[in-house]
């Protein structure tokens, strides 16, 4: 059977848009572009306009990027005729989505930096809105994907930047076809199936365009379901469950007064989903106000900078009880006194329940009866008792709706003074499910690679015996024996797990005593020198209460809750403990908290969930900010997000809600490198974590939750290598590659490979001996996959096509330790004092290194060069590091001076717009680049030249800078 062409999967596809009431158009180039859009705005408005009319439109429309077109796209422009009548033009209706034009075209051609032309493009009133890119059958889905974001650099701008008005891609081969939303920070991993209301994905090409493509989806999703993101200014699209949530409660809303709860696993984005639903439900006539109910004062700060970033300035969190009173009322002012009447409110659940009890009851008498939608995030923890009566009797037209990724089923209740409560006895019924075993096969969670650590893993190859196999004696759990051999443990496979600290860890422990028995452990064997590794803990300080439902709350939300225990605050020797500990975090980071103000405890708490949330941020720095363990005995456990965060160490007795919940802090999508969520287990909860998986999916869901085991993993390892052999027996085999496609097969075969590699190293039993490869001729293959990868580079900046270039190499996955310079100067203090031969042989390691490393590649020919003309001339090896950072800084400055020439740019602008882009890692706009040349280019060669000037202003940092710091 032959592979269906591309052209034709093309042509079968626009006959089907065609049928779906797409008007087909020819438009071969930009002027083509440009003429429809004409005539198509003229048709949606109604109205003609003159030659320098439209082109008053044509200046409006090429204003700003991606991001602010998006904008543009949803707004009005006005402007004066030439008779001088106001004259106003809209782009695109959202609120009546079916009164767009729609247009379908194929092989536009644009020239930028290079001549592309386009799959399919989908025209709305003149604009293309969505673009089309296929792939033939049997070809990886990704290849399109590269093939996006290579249109986008290279010509996507030109031609009146007309093509930055897409708001969505769609990629498919046929088979497989997703969508994303148009941005700057683009990510395979933001691509999505769409699926039905059951989460069944809709994978054919054919049948996503008849349920996503047609007229009235596609304009309702551009129209409702993009939110454009002020915080990363991007664009951000629904995923199908999310849609489907958003959906099912509006039409709640519009013809029922039941309340209802939707069941999303946690890391689905949920906040998002909030959010949107808050925004269309309070933009209703029925709805009065919507308020947003979080269950704790960090939640609440947390939501509404989300909310915020969603929509700038959509929503006030309130300080107190009498902001919210005058927020219901309308009388709110913000911190500049300026009154704000939102729709939309941000609480905790204390501050709600004293609203309305006390002396603020009767003044929100008035607003008794009116319309009132209350969310609850988390709803699984808001299983409140009089406070849920409260609500529903003050608020008598009121509706309530929850969200929650682990339900509280009867299995899973605990028991308070009114019984045993249900999320469904409280909310009603379930709206939507999306499932941990729907978010691990779309890959919008990671699995669990899950290790139990202790005597009874009779395969283990670790060093230790932690007595872990069913132990129930309080006094052998809690013995500092036993902690401190865990202690040894995590200190010497932390980096393993985290690769080389790259990540951040939760260590969930079971009590406040053993928190303190483990953070004192771990600061006694740091100051002895036995690790270096950046340890904070956060608890409340008070009584020491064991409990096995992960729980997370600061002093004062407290609150009398039907599905967990709550916390009291009483013990002056816990805090006197933390106090100490606070003492330290101060030291490493330069800050000031303390337990002794309220607000200090709260700001310390916001500050640890700062430092490592922030860690994916392009802009960190890990090497001043990076904290590695954070000890808990319930806080951020549950509703605590970071992406940085990738293993948690466990010894406490966890299980259902509360187990999927901890474990869920480690499964965020971040890259291919974090392939799943690392848990080590000091305790024995294997039968608790199956009950636990089949509670909250279904009995058979536990192999698809959770990561085979090491031997599992090797087998898989074992056939990658036997296929990658078959293409190149040996390294070597690499150089006599015939075609691009002999090359496409070796990167494809030792992709997955390292794939493989990848998950393997994160386990403690790994070891290179159980393999029929060795890690040396691994490096040598991996060498020769990134001399593949450098040859594309090159070709592409000679305008070479090549098949190779939309196969992503997935580089973060060649991993190392951490090398910087400091491992540089050891590497060569060591080879300073070697022998003649045994110095050749650790150049030729230290090259070898250089040359296999990910960051460090770039500098090698200069690294070799202070070998060769500087080391020998240096005495003392404790002059090593001083004499390399003065020869570094010597060469950066010959280079900076070399670039400056070559593009006749002032080398003391240059100097300071390179060091603002360091500092804040935003790439620098043209005109600031412009500024610093001794002459603006011509508009023709203008974006040209940015881009060649901004290339080597990257190069220079990735050479100068990136991985120096010691």
């Amino acid at each position: 059977m032959t592979t269906q062409p591309e052209a034709i999967l093309e042509h079968n596809l626009i006959n089907q848009l065609i049928d779906l009431e797409y008007t087909p158009v020819k438009i071969l180039d930009g002027k083509a572009l440009v003429s429809n859009l004409k005539s198509q705005l003229e048709a949606f408005n109604n109205d003609t306009y003159s030659s320098k009319e439209f082109d008053a439109i044509l200046n409006h429309l090429a204003k700003g990027n991606v991001f602010e077109k998006a904008k543009t796209l949803r707004d009005r422009f006005s402007f004066t005729r030439e008779n001088g009548d106001v004259c106003y033009v809209r782009f695109f209706d959202s609120e009546n989505w079916t009164n767009n034009l729609f247009q379908v075209t194929n092989q536009v051609t644009l020239e930028g930096s290079y001549k592309n032309r386009y799959d399919v493009t989908l025209l709305v009133n003149g604009l293309p809105l969505v673009q089309i890119e296929l792939k033939r059958r049997g070809i990886e889905i990704k290849e399109a994907f590269n093939q996006i974001n290579r249109y986008q650099l290279h010509s996507f701008w030109s031609n009146h930047g007309l093509f930055q008005y897409v708001q969505l891609f769609v990629i498919s081969n046929g088979g497989n076809t997703k969508y994303l939303a148009n941005n700057k920070l683009q990510s395979v991993k933001q691509t999505f199936f769409w699926s039905d209301k059951q989460n069944k994905n809709v994978t054919e090409l054919t049948e996503f365009a008849a349920q996503f493509l047609n007229p009235n989806h596609l304009g309702k999703m551009i129209a409702k379901y993009i939110v454009i993101n002020e915080t990363h200014k991007i664009m951000m699209v629904l995923r199908p469950y999310q849609y489907f949530a958003t959906e099912a409660i509006i039409k709640q809303v519009q013809t029922s007064t039941d309340n209802a709860y939707i069941w999303h696993t946690t890391g689905s984005g949920k906040t998002l989903t909030s959010f949107k639903t808050s925004q269309i439900l309070m933009d209703l006539p029925e709805v009065y106000k919507v308020i947003f109910v979080v269950d704790r004062k960090d939640l609440d700060y947390q939501t509404m900078r989300e909310f915020n970033a969603f929509k700038e300035g959509s929503v006030d969190s309130t300080n107190n009880t009498t902001s919210l009173v005058n927020q219901f009322l309308g009388k709110f002012k913000d911190k500049k006194g300026v009154r704000k009447d939102s729709d939309l409110i941000i609480t905790t659940i204390q501050k709600l329940n004293n609203a309305i009890t006390g002396h603020n009851k009767a003044k929100l008498d008035a607003l008794k009866n009116e319309r009132f939608v209350f969310i609850f995030d988390e709803c699984h923890r808001s299983q409140f008792g009089e406070t849920h009566a409260r609500i529903t009797e003050y608020f008598t037209n009121s509706q309530l709706f929850g969200f929650t990724g682990t339900p509280i089923f009867a299995d899973n209740a605990s028991k308070n003074d009114l019984g045993k409560r249900t999320t469904k006895d409280l909310f009603g019924n379930c709206l939507h499910k999306y499932v941990i075993t729907d978010a691990i096969r779309d890959q919008n969670v990671l699995k669990f690679g899950i290790e139990y650590v202790g005597r009874y893993k009779n395969k283990s190859k670790t060093f230790i015996d932690i007595e872990v196999e069913d132990i129930d004696k309080k006094e052998v759990l809690d013995s500092e024996k036993r902690i401190t051999k865990i202690v040894d443990y995590v200190i010497a496979h932390h980096d393993q797990k985290t690769f080389s600290k790259e990540y951040s860890a939760l260590f969930a422990v079971s009590s406040i005593d053993n928190v303190i028995t483990y953070y004192d452990l771990f600061q006694k064997k740091k100051e002895a020198g036995e690790h270096n590794l950046r340890i904070a803990t956060i608890f409340t300080f008070g009584a020491n209460k064991a409990n096995e439902d992960a729980q997370d709350y600061l002093p004062g939300d407290e609150l009398d809750l039907a599905a967990e225990p709550s916390p009291v605050y009483t013990s002056s020797h816990t805090r006197d403990k933390l106090e100490t500990y606070i003492g330290h975090y101060n030291a490493m980071y330069n800050t000031s908290f303390t337990t002794k103000d309220q607000q200090q405890f709260e700001n310390y708490f916001k500050d640890i969930s700062k430092r490592l949330k922030e860690r994916e941020k392009i802009t960190f720095n890990d090497e001043k900010d990076r904290l590695d363990i954070v000890l808990v005995v319930n806080m951020m456990l549950t509703g605590f997000d970071a992406k940085k965060v990738n293993t948690l160490y466990v010894d406490k007795n966890l299980k259902q809600h509360g187990l999927i919940q901890a474990f869920s802090r480690t499964n965020r999508i971040l890259g291919e490198e974090k392939s799943q969520g690392n848990i080590l287990c000091f305790r024995n909860l294997k039968k608790a974590t199956d009950d636990a998986i089949t509670l909250f999916s279904n009995k058979d869901a536990i192999e698809v939750v959770t990561m085979p085991d090491y031997e599992a993993i090797a087998e898989k390892f074992d056939e990658a290598l036997k296929k990658l052999r078959e293409i190149t027996p040996t390294y070597q085999s690499v150089n006599d590659l015939v075609t691009e496609d002999d090359e496409a097969a070796f990167v494809q075969a030792f992709r997955q490979l390292l794939r493989n590699m990848n998950v393997l190293q994160s386990y403690t039993d790994f070891n290179w001996d159980d393999f029929t490869i060795s890690k040396q001729e691994f490096e040598d293959y991996q060498g020769k996959y990134r001399d593949l990868y450098d040859k594309v580079k090159r070709d592409n900046q000679k305008q070479k096509t090549s098949i190779l270039a939309d196969i992503d190499f997935e580089l973060e996955l060649i991993h190392s330790d951490h090398i910087n310079v400091a491992y540089i100067i050891k590497l060569l203090a060591k080879l300073k004092g070697a022998t003649k031969s045994e110095a050749q042989k650790q150049k030729k390691a230290i090259l070898d290194l250089l040359g296999g490393d990910t960051m460090l590649r770039s500098k090698r020919e200069l690294i070799e060069k202070f070998i060769e003309e500087n080391l020998p001339n240096i005495d003392d090896t404790d002059n090593i590091q001083d004499e390399f950072e003065t020869y570094w800084q010597e060469q950066k400055i010959l280079a900076l001076a070399k670039l400056c020439k070559e593009e006749n740019l002032d080398k003391l602008q240059f100097n300071a717009l390179i060091n603002s882009y360091i500092y804040s890692g935003k790439e620098p706009i043209r005109d600031d680049i412009f500024k610093c040349l001794d002459n603006r280019p011509s508009i023709l060669k203008a974006r040209e030249i940015g881009e060649r000037i901004l290339l080597k202003m990257k190069e220079f940092i990735e050479v100068f800078v990136n991985g120096m710091v010691g």
